[in-house]
């Protein structure tokens, strides 16, 4: 399933479901069919996001705080870390935060 995010401060974007999943939970978001990042709820949601990431950094061969299904022992293919899986949602917040908009998604 694909879940497509949209902010009137920055484009939309499409992420799958898997990927979705790691980032609401380490933003405390359910993954709903419909939802809502409101203004109110962006700081501590970059904040979050932030924080996950230097973990990642300060640990980068660890991949097992963020491992997401179906990526496991896949050491051969190229590891696609936090960093890149967050950069949508994170630009988007701190884009929203700027113009006062909140951040919505749909599936």
């Amino acid at each position: 399933m694909l879940y497509r995010f949209q902010s009137r401060a920055s484009p939309d974007f499409v992420m799958l479901e898997v990927h979705v999943r790691q980032l609401f939970d380490i933003v405390g978001k359910a993954p709903a069919p419909k939802g809502i990042i409101t203004l109110e709820q962006i700081p501590s949601a970059i904040a979050a996001l932030e924080s996950a990431l230097a973990r990642e950094a300060s640990n980068p061969h660890n991949y097992d705080d963020y491992a997401v299904e179906g990526h496991a022992n896949e050491a051969e293919k190229q590891h696609v870390g936090l960093h890149q899986r967050a950069a949508p949602l994170l630009h988007m917040l701190r884009d929203s935060l700027a113009d006062k908009k909140d951040v919505t998604w749909k599936t």
